[in-house]
């Protein structure tokens, strides 16, 4: 099935209208979270939206909170989520970031007291969007990824992204997670019924686990095994990708006071921190080169003989901006389990489903 963006958004925001959320707030958090769809980002989108309604139903999310201004001087900023949505956080924090990048060439706002919001890429390319480069990093709530000789979970998928403005090629977009995998693709591939790619998760015996299912009952339940650090193996690298979710740890919480997973009790606020950073490329050389120089790098990488002539190679980027220009043409493709469930939530809130 496909669904249109618009009809995603119309979704997401009714039912978050219907929770109590004033309309501002469930707007920006809708286009943040159908954005994310259709750049192809199906763990980070309306997916979600089951999470969220548990977490409204535990009492987690204070759903009228509106971000503030706690600390502020010319570069920086410290922003108050108050135990709300993390979408209307995040946006408001990158906003500021730029402001401050435009007005004194760097700009630093971190968010404390926020839960998730959605795919960090989304606000790294805020600032692209604006010409500048961008640097995003959040902390997470579920300890799901054992550090590098261990396997109990002790840190979360703790993502990094990073943007950059090109001229005549998509911008730069780099976002990933610093675990091998994050923990909402294994739940895309359970929505799929398809086996995980081996070594994304591992036992309580560091045993691959390709049972999706069984994988996210181990993310969600148990107390050992969990999600590889990026690069799986300590012979492949894994203390890379647990150095990595360390400094976005370091970024993102320790920073500003946001908790952290292991150490957090079930009956605590989630505390997840974000760190935003804009960077304005004319505060180190004349306007325009910055982008002419990482278009010529682009163009010379897409240039690179592939081994498959088929499978051009791609830059950190091109998938998003491929599948937004599909999606918005055909629309955003849905398994029956999803949508299933999403109607599920609409009736539970008590509004039309537009899927």
């Amino acid at each position: 099935m496909r669904v249109s963006a618009e009809a995603v958004r119309t979704l997401i925001i009714d039912v978050l209208a219907a929770w109590g959320m004033d309309h501002d707030l469930a707007e920006t958090t809708a286009e943040v979270m159908a954005e994310t769809d259709l750049a192809g980002i199906d763990s980070h989108g309306v997916s979600m939206l089951m999470t969220y309604e548990q977490f409204r139903a535990e009492g987690r999310i204070d759903l009228r909170a509106r971000p503030t201004v706690e600390r502020e001087n010319a570069a920086s900023a410290l922003v108050d989520a108050h135990g709300g949505f993390g979408h209307p956080a995040g946006e408001f924090a990158m906003r500021m970031a730029i402001d401050k990048a435009r007005a004194g060439t760097v700009g630093v706002v971190s968010v404390v007291n926020s839960h998730h919001f959605g795919a960090a890429g989304h606000y790294a390319e805020m600032a692209a969007r604006q010409g500048l480069v961008g640097l995003v990093t959040s902390s997470a709530n579920l300890p799901a990824s054992p550090p590098t000789g261990s396997v109990v979970p002790m840190l979360a998928t703790n993502p990094i992204a990073f943007a950059a403005p090109a001229r005549r090629n998509p911008h730069l977009l780099l976002d990933i997670a610093t675990t091998t995998a994050a923990v909402n693709k294994v739940k895309v591939y359970d929505f799929h019924g398809e086996p995980l790619p081996e070594g994304w998760v591992v036992d309580d015996s560091a045993q691959p686990v390709t049972d999706a299912h069984r994988a996210l009952g181990i993310l969600r339940n148990d107390d050992i095994g969990g999600l590889t650090p990026l690069g799986g193996t300590p012979e492949m690298g894994s203390h890379k990708g647990y150095g990595l979710s360390m400094m976005a740890h370091v970024l993102a919480a320790t920073l500003c006071g946001g908790a952290f997973p292991a150490s957090r009790k079930p009956e605590d606020p989630h505390n997840i921190g974000h760190f935003f950073l804009a960077l304005d490329p004319s505060g180190f050389r004349p306007p325009g080169e910055f982008e002419d120089d990482l278009d010529d790098a682009i163009d010379r990488l897409h240039a690179t003989p592939p081994l498959n002539p088929d499978e051009p190679v791609l830059v950190a980027g091109d998938p998003q901006a491929a599948s937004r220009e599909v999606r918005r043409r055909e629309g955003i493709p849905m398994p029956d389990t999803l949508v299933e469930q999403l109607r599920g939530v609409a009736q539970r809130a008590g509004v039309r489903s537009a899927l």
